[in-house]
């Protein structure tokens, strides 16, 4: 937990800039727990570049790279919680995207290889634009960290889910590939489940209200099957497949919705969750 900047804080102040000392060559570091009370600088892609040089890299509208970009990638909506994985998961994070607010990160993950850490912003056309250009850019395998609200009493708040399907309520998806629903990568599904055996693998569904009408839609979707719902997952899924690019997604319960009236994590535990959902999504990408 980022004990010394407040939530506030992390979403609206710019990320130091200052450089870092360890060299590339150095062993990297278990990833650091929730407790660490030290922050590494973000440093500027100016610097030795630790992944590959961004002379050949072809445009992007949106995305404007100032480090190099890893062929891993996590995929939060939040940029200030991009920031806070790459604090708690990179060594020598250096950012990687300042453009349109859509922070993102590049560095050094605990296993020592290079993992970028890019937000994706809300829904699923911004998820969409965002997992394109980085497509474009050279990223071959990538995990939504997100959150979800729980369409299911049984799901606890803070609760990690591991998505095996996503149904399409979204218009993203739909336009993409036509297709009511879209299955996970397999292969990132079964590390996810490698790396947590207790995460529930569901099925979700995508929509592009976060505030829903109710409890008409909420009753069609548990119908379905979904026992949660969120906005970005058909669309990086439907795109994904189409583009011939592992997509993954791991959520975290911070909503509980069964019961018509939205119940809300508490701060605290929104950045717990998102903390813990994204040492999921690196560990299933290190175990590959």
């Amino acid at each position: 937990m980022l004990v010394s900047t407040s939530i506030r804080q992390i979403e609206s102040r710019p990320p130091e800039t200052s450089a870092t000392t360890r060299s590339v060559g150095d062993s990297a570091p278990a990833a650091r727990t929730a407790s660490t009370t030290e922050r590494p600088p973000i440093a500027k892609g100016s610097q030795t570049a630790i992944i590959a040089g961004l002379s050949d890299l072809p445009d992007a509208i949106h995305l404007h790279p100032t480090a190099p970009l890893a062929p891993r990638v996590l995929l939060p909506g939040d940029p200030g919680r991009a920031l806070a994985l790459a604090q708690e998961l990179l060594r020598e994070p250096r950012m990687f995207n300042h453009n349109r607010g859509l922070w993102g990160y590049s560095g050094l993950a605990a296993d020592g290889e290079p993992l970028t850490i890019q937000s994706t912003g809300i829904g699923g056309p911004s998820a969409a634009i965002v997992l394109e250009e980085l497509i474009a850019l050279g990223a071959r395998r990538a995990i939504r960290v997100g959150t979800a609200g729980a369409l299911d009493a049984a799901l606890a708040l803070g609760e990690l889910l591991i998505v095996e399907r996503a149904i399409g309520a979204d218009g993203t998806s739909r336009a993409l590939s036509g297709a009511e629903s879209h299955d996970g990568d397999p292969e990132l599904l079964a590390a996810l489940r490698r790396c947590d055996a207790g995460a529930r693998s569901v099925t979700i569904v995508s929509s592009d209200l976060f505030y829903e009408a109710g409890e008409p839609r909420f009753s069609q979707w548990r119908a379905q099957g979904a026992l949660a719902v969120e906005m970005e997952c058909a669309a990086l899924f439907a795109l994904g497949a189409l583009r011939g690019v592992a997509v993954g997604c791991a959520l975290a319960v911070t909503d509980q919705l069964a019961a018509g009236a939205r119940e809300r994590i508490d701060a605290a535990g929104l950045q717990e969750a998102g903390l813990a959902v994204g040492r999921l999504g690196a560990a299933a990408l290190g175990a590959l």
